[in-house]
């Protein structure tokens, strides 16, 4: 499923929910689920839809394969009502599908868990390094590293980003994240998979000048990227993606292709990552994990920066499209 969460304006204010991308349109997956097991005779759907399928994103990732399969199960019978020609809606008068084009699309998981960042493509390792006059450290192709950020500064899809007054070199950064949908610890690789619920495009706005001021200091980043990341357009569920290391990344800017390369350069897989990174440590359900910046998929490796107005559009193949104004 192609899992996000949108914004809709009602009598009593904008709300926000959850819902599963199907075409044109948006099922909301948990009126979907109450009305289903309304259409089953159960005395209190509502309630129960509320504890099995929640309108919050992480709530509904902690609810692990269970919460996936009434959604699953649930989106298939609204489907089957929309071919006959019929619109589902809730015993309450809820609206249970939407137009895409109708609502305002928020970033798929709003309040991440944990933000984390790693740095698992040799090529833009190995350009950056040199940009610092420096050279990559033997400890970077044993240690899938990384840095924490400010999961209260992410962005959705079609949001502006504001370019902060810091900086005169704004950057943007291609990358795959994965959602983290099981708590655990010390887990070995052959079984990491295990704990990846999903996969969304990952926008990993960078203040360049503030950021290598920072690391100059050997500290960060932190202010050179704490300010925004963006995140979207959804989660796809990793049982749609059959091999999630053989996929296109794109970066387009005003239409012209400026990124364009592959996960497949990845030198540090996300299993390596969680194997590496739940050591003595719990991971858990709601986290986002960035896999790091694609070769040549940022301004800063290409020698061209961006300017106020700029439309950013991030594209990776089977996921979708993360789409950016930045603003001054």
């Amino acid at each position: 499923m192609k899992l996000c969460t949108f914004e809709l304006a009602t009598p009593i204010g904008r709300v926000q929910r959850i819902g599963a991308v199907v075409g044109e349109n948006i099922v909301d997956i948990n009126f979907a689920v109450a009305w289903r097991l309304a259409r089953k005779g159960e005395a209190q759907p509502g309630r129960i839809a509320r504890a099995i399928a929640p309108p919050s994103m992480v709530k509904f990732i902690e609810g692990g394969d269970s919460a996936l399969a009434h959604a699953g199960g649930a989106v298939d019978m609204v489907l089957e009502e929309l071919k006959k020609g019929d619109v589902p809606v809730g015993s309450n008068g809820e609206s249970i599908v939407h137009a895409l084009k109708s609502v305002t699309m928020k970033t798929p998981i709003t309040r991440p868990v944990m933000l984390r960042d790693y740095y698992s493509f040799e090529q833009h390792v190995t350009t950056m390094f040199k940009r610092r006059n420096d050279t990559v450290p033997p400890a970077w192709y044993e240690l899938p590293v990384s840095h924490k950020q400010n999961p209260r500064s992410v962005i959705g899809t079609g949001q502006d980003v504001h370019w902060p007054s810091f900086t005169e070199k704004f950057d943007y950064e291609l990358e795959i994240a994965i959602v983290t949908g099981k708590q655990g610890s010390n887990i070995a690789e052959a079984d990491a998979r295990e704990y990846i619920f999903g996969y969304v495009v990952m926008n990993d706005f960078s203040a360049r000048d503030m950021q290598m001021k920072e690391m100059a200091c050997r500290m960060g980043p932190a202010k050179g990227k704490d300010f925004a990341t963006a995140l979207g357009p959804w989660i796809v569920t990793k049982d749609e993606i059959a091999d999630p290391y053989k996929l296109r990344m794109t970066a387009t800017i005003n239409g012209e292709i400026w990124s364009d390369n592959n996960t497949s350069t990845m030198h540090h897989s996300f299993e390596k990552m969680i194997a590496f990174t739940s050591m003595d440590e719990t991971i858990l359900p709601g986290e986002v994990w960035g896999s790091g910046t694609v070769g040549k998929g940022c301004g800063a490796e290409l020698e061209r920066w961006l300017k106020p107005g700029d439309l950013m559009e991030l594209e990776i193949e089977g996921i979708g499209v993360l789409s950016n104004r930045v603003v001054r």
